[in-house]
C-alpha cells in the first residue's frame, strides 16, 4: 500500500494486496459515516454554472508534476454522442457471463455544470434528501470525472460483453445532464442486473491518493432498505478491489479504508435505493498529480476497465 506521501507500492506488495482484499478486506471496512469522495457531498453552486466542488487547500504543485498530468487534446474533449444504451452492441454469443446482466453508472455528466437548478433539486434518498446529481471534479489540468468514467464505462461495456454479459448503461452521454441518483438506482433495478458498479474519480487533497470501492451500509427508511443487498455488494466490492490492484497496480486509498480500499457509506442514493448488489469505486484521486497522471493515461484505463471487469466476473461466477 502507498505511505502517507503517496509514494507507489513495490510490485510485492501490489501482489500480496490482491490477496489481502480476498481474504480479509471486508474485516477491515469503515462505518457507514467514512468521507468519500468531495463530489458525490457537495451540490454544485447556482450561482455559477460552472462551479465544482472545491477542493480541500492543497501546497502549490511543481510545473513537472502538473505537466504529467495534462490530457491530450482528445481526452479534455467532450466525448462524443455515442449510441444509446438501447444501440449498445449485443453481447457475445458464449462466455462466461452469457446470461448475466451488468449495470454500469457513469459517474456525474459533462454537461451537469450547464444545468445547476436541475441537478441541485433535492431527491428522496429514502433516508433523507440529496441533491439530485453533482458535477463532479476534475484534474489541476481540467480533465473531468465526467469525461473519465464514460471512457472508462465504454471501456468496461466492451469487456464485459466480449464474455458474454448483457450491459445497460444508466446514460451514455446522450443526456443534458443527469441522471439523478434515485433514477440511477431505477435503471439498474428495472433491468434486473445481476451487479451495477457506478464509476467514479475522487476530488481530494493535493497529497491524497489511491483508489478506494464504497460499500452500500445497512439502512431501511422510506423506499430505502438494503438489507438485501449488503452481503452480495461487500462480496463484489471485495472481488473489484482485488483484481483492481492486480490489474492496475494502484494502490488502496491512503485516507480513507483504514488501507483495505474499502469504504461504507449510508448517504449515497444510488446505493440506498439499489435492490440489485452495487459498489461505487473511485479510481483515484483527481487532484494527485500521480493519480492524475495515470487516470489521464489511456493505457490506463483500459486496465482500470479490466481490472473492474475480472472483479465482476469472479463475482458472477462465484
Amino acid at each position: 500500500m502507498s505511505n502517507a506521501s503517496g509514494s507507489q507500492m513495490t510490485p510485492r506488495l501490489v501482489a500480496g494486496a490482491a490477496v489481502l482484499f480476498l481474504a480479509a478486506g471486508l474485516a477491515g471496512c469503515s462505518d457507514g459515516s467514512g468521507d468519500g469522495g468531495a463530489d458525490d457531498r457537495q451540490p454544485a453552486a447556482a450561482s455559477s454554472p460552472t462551479a465544482r466542488p472545491a477542493p480541500r487547500p492543497q501546497p502549490s504543485q511543481s510545473p513537472e508534476r502538473i505537466a504529467s498530468a495534462t490530457p491530450s487534446a482528445s481526452e479534455r474533449a467532450e466525448p462524443t454522442q455515442a449510441a444509446s444504451p438501447r444501440e449498445a452492441a449485443a453481447p457475445a454469443a458464449d462466455g462466461p457471463l452469457k446470461g448475466k446482466v451488468v449495470v454500469v453508472d457513469p459517474g456525474h455528466n459533462t454537461r451537469n455544470a450547464q444545468h445547476t437548478a436541475e441537478i441541485n433539486r433535492q431527491v428522496d434518498i429514502g433516508t433523507g434528501h440529496k441533491e439530485c446529481d453533482t458535477t463532479g471534479t476534475e484534474t489541476n489540468s481540467g480533465y473531468s470525472e465526467a469525461a473519465f468514467t464514460l471512457d472508462v464505462a465504454h471501456r468496461l461495456r466492451s469487456v464485459l460483453q466480449a464474455q458474454g454479459a448483457k450491459v445497460v448503461l444508466t446514460h451514455d452521454g446522450d443526456r443534458p445532464y443527469g441522471p439523478c441518483v434515485t433514477e440511477r438506482a431505477e435503471i439498474g433495478n428495472t433491468a434486473h442486473g445481476d451487479a451495477a458498479v457506478s464509476l467514479h474519480a475522487d476530488g481530494a487533497g493535493a497529497g491524497d491518493r489511491g483508489f478506494h470501492v464504497i460499500l452500500p451500509a445497512s439502512v431501511r427508511g422510506g423506499r430505502a432498505d438494503t438489507s438485501a443487498i449488503v452481503g452480495p455488494s461487500k462480496e463484489l466490492g471485495a472481488r473489484i478491489a482485488g483484481n483492481f490492484v492486480r490489474t492496475t497496480g494502484s494502490a488502496p486509498s491512503n485516507y480513507i479504508g483504514k488501507g483495505t480500499g474499502l469504504d461504507t457509506r449510508g448517504d449515497l442514493g444510488g446505493l440506498n435505493l439499489s435492490t440489485i448488489p452495487k459498489v461505487f469505486i473511485e479510481c483515484g484521486n483527481m487532484r494527485n498529480a500521480q493519480d492524475a497522471a495515470q487516470l489521464t493515461d489511456a493505457a490506463w484505463r483500459e486496465k482500470a476497465a479490466q481490472g473492474i471487469a475480472d472483479g465482476i466476473r469472479d463475482f458472477l461466477r462465484g
